[in-house]
C-alpha cells in the first residue's frame, strides 16, 4: 500500500515570503495524467484529496493509500468524479455508469470496489476526482452533463463570458460536504472569478482542462492585497486556501472545474472583492 503526495497548510503570513518555486511547489498539483494509473494528492486543507483517473489500455481501480489508515478508498469519505476526455465509465460496487465527457459522477461514502475504463483508447476518458471525508451515506448518482444546472454569466466586454454548471451542491446531487461543478469560457473571454472573493469558511481546488498545449493560465491567488500568480498548463489542479482568492486569466479561453470542501454546501457562500481592491 503507498502512499500519496501530501500537501501541507500554509499561513498567509508565510506565504508572503515565497518565491516562485515554493509557491509552485506548496500549492500546485501538475504531472497528475498518467497511462492506466491513478495519481492522487492528499491535502490539509478540510482534507480535501484532488487526483486524475487516466485508464487507456486498461482498467483503473480505485485502491487504497496508507495515509488514510482505512480498509479501502472510501470506507469514511465520498467522492465526485468528472470526465473531461474522451467516453468511459466508471463501475462501483458492481453497477457500472457511463461517463462521457463533462459528465459527473457521485460515490458516497461506503462504497468499496471502484473501477475506472475508456471506451476508446484512441480518445480515452481522464477521469477527475475530489474526495472529503464523508459522515453520512449519500446515494451513487450520475448526473450528465445536460442535464446540470446551467448558468450563464459575464460578457465579451469584460473578457469574462462563461457558463457555470454545477452538479454537487445543495440543490443538486447531495452529498456530506463537497462541492463541485466546471465553468467553461466563451471564445474570446479568458478571465475566470473576476470580480474575485474568498470563503473563510472552506477551501477550494481548481483544476484546469481544455488548455491548448501551446497556452497557459495565469492563476492567480493569496489574500486579496497580497496577490501571486501560478502559471498552469494543461489537466494542472491546484489548491486555494480559504484566506486567498482563486481567479485567473488565460492567454486564450479554457474550462475549469471547481471543487470545495468545508462547512457548508452553499455555492453562494462567499466574501466578494471588488477589483479596484485588489493588489
Amino acid at each position: 500500500m503507498k502512499d500519496m503526495k501530501v500537501l501541507h497548510a500554509v499561513h498567509p503570513d508565510d506565504f508572503k515570503t515565497y518565491d516562485t518555486e515554493k509557491i509552485r511547489s506548496r500549492f500546485l498539483l501538475t504531472d497528475l495524467k498518467e497511462e492506466n494509473k491513478a495519481n492522487f494528492a492528499y491535502t490539509h486543507y478540510d482534507r480535501m484529496i484532488v487526483g486524475l483517473v487516466h485508464p487507456v489500455a486498461e482498467t483503473v481501480v480505485l485502491g487504497n493509500y496508507s495515509n488514510l489508515r482505512a480498509d479501502y478508498f472510501l470506507e469514511r469519505r465520498e467522492i465526485g468524479i468528472i470526465n473531461v476526455g474522451g467516453p468511459g465509465s466508471i463501475e462501483a460496487d458492481g453497477k457500472s455508469f457511463e461517463v462521457n465527457k463533462l459528465d459527473a459522477l457521485y460515490l458516497g461514502k461506503g462504497v468499496k470496489e471502484v473501477r475506472f475504463k475508456s471506451a476508446d483508447t484512441a480518445n480515452p476518458a481522464v477521469f477527475y476526482c475530489l474526495s472529503t471525508p464523508a459522515h453520512q451515506v449519500y446515494p451513487v448518482t450520475l448526473l450528465v452533463h445536460a442535464d446540470a444546472v446551467s448558468t450563464e454569466l459575464g460578457s465579451l466586454n469584460t473578457a469574462n463570458e462563461r457558463r457555470i454548471i454545477k452538479y454537487i451542491h445543495r440543490d443538486g446531487i447531495q452529498s456530506s460536504q463537497l462541492v463541485m461543478g466546471l465553468t467553461i469560457l466563451a471564445n474570446g473571454s479568458v478571465w475566470n472569478t473576476m470580480p474575485a472573493h474568498t470563503h473563510d469558511r472552506r477551501m477550494e481546488a481548481y483544476f484546469y482542462f481544455d488548455v491548448a498545449a501551446d497556452q497557459r493560465v495565469f492563476h492567480l491567488m493569496g489574500q486579496p492585497q497580497e496577490t501571486r500568480h501560478v502559471l498552469m498548463s494543461n489537466h494542472d489542479a491546484i489548491v486555494s486556501p480559504p484566506w486567498s482568492i482563486h481567479s485567473g486569466s488565460g492567454t486564450q479561453n479554457y474550462s475549469f472545474i471547481w471543487g470545495m470542501g468545508g462547512e457548508n454546501l452553499d455555492y453562494a457562500d462567499m466574501d466578494p472583492v471588488a477589483i479596484q481592491d485588489i493588489r
